[in-house]
């Protein structure tokens, strides 16, 4: 089927799950990755004040996030960022437009290089490679591709058009882990930098990421944060967290190396349906 690629993606996501547990190792050894804990960042999104997000990215800053990303908007950017700046001179910032602009914004968007920003991620819509392009030119920030980067087939040509620096890798927007490898892979080759985006997985979504994640083209921050972050409970034990160093060790038992707690996921579920074969 064309399409569907978050339904492709969960279906390979268990059946590396069960690889794993057959082979009684973690999935980061058959992966081929090369750490044990991965740079952990947060996401903020856009506060009612530029007052109330500054304490939010106080809060996480407490808690060891060593990235802080904030989203913005034509109306909420050039300025936030200055008063971000002003109030955290040294943070690893960065922002994401999630393809809120378009090119007859490219001056303001010009505007953000004054600020040392890690990367400024999708500014333009996801089928706009071109624009994309275009903005990279005449910005010295890094641009970051996200929604654009759905396959590893659009990610060459993003490359080879110049239409970012960094790629984002989640894996239900390409459709699983094979597809996220290729990009890392090729992206690896080109010395173009990745990292992993979260979706608001559960923690067996999380851990899967996690897993990705060490693999050596992942260089920078990944937006994978502790299971407090977004849930009271998650459907997993252990519970993933951050250490104080500000990273987050990757579980080691076979497969995703973390248990679903089947009470747990009874009580969360909302529809079921058994397929036989």
């Amino acid at each position: 089927y064309k399409g569907h690629p978050m339904a492709k993606a969960g279906l390979e996501l268990a059946l590396w799950d069960l690889e794993g547990k057959m082979k009684q190792q973690p999935l980061w050894k058959i992966y081929g990755g090369t750490k044990q804990e991965i740079l952990s960042g947060v996401s903020v999104g856009i506060q009612d004040t530029v007052n109330e997000l500054i304490r939010r990215i106080e809060e996480f800053l407490s808690e060891g996030y060593g990235r802080i990303k904030i989203k913005i908007k034509p109306g909420w950017d050039v300025d936030v960022c200055r008063k971000l700046r002003q109030e955290f001179p040294d943070i690893l910032l960065q922002a994401d437009a999630n393809g809120g602009y378009t090119i007859a914004n490219i001056d303001i968007l010009k505007n953000l290089d004054e600020f040392g920003l890690q990367m400024l991620e999708q500014p333009f819509p996801a089928y706009d490679l071109w624009d994309h392009s275009r903005l990279q030119k005449e910005m010295k920030t890094p641009i970051c591709l996200d929604e654009s980067a759905d396959s590893a087939e659009s990610v060459r040509k993003a490359l080879e058009m110049g239409s970012c620096r960094i790629i984002n890798i989640k894996v239900g927007r390409v459709g699983g882990i094979l597809e996220a490898i290729k990009i890392h892979d090729l992206c690896y080759s080109r010395e173009i930098p990745v990292w992993c985006g979260g979706m608001l997985e559960s923690g067996i979504g999380r851990a899967h990421n996690l897993h990705l994640a060490t693999l050596p083209n992942f260089k920078l921050h990944n937006d994978l944060s502790a299971s407090k972050r977004y849930y009271k409970e998650d459907l997993i034990e252990p519970a993933i967290d951050i250490t104080p160093q500000g990273t987050i060790r990757v579980p080691n038992d076979p497969g995703i190396g973390v248990n679903p707690v089947e009470d747990r996921i009874k009580k969360a579920t909302i529809k079921r349906e058994v397929f036989k074969f």
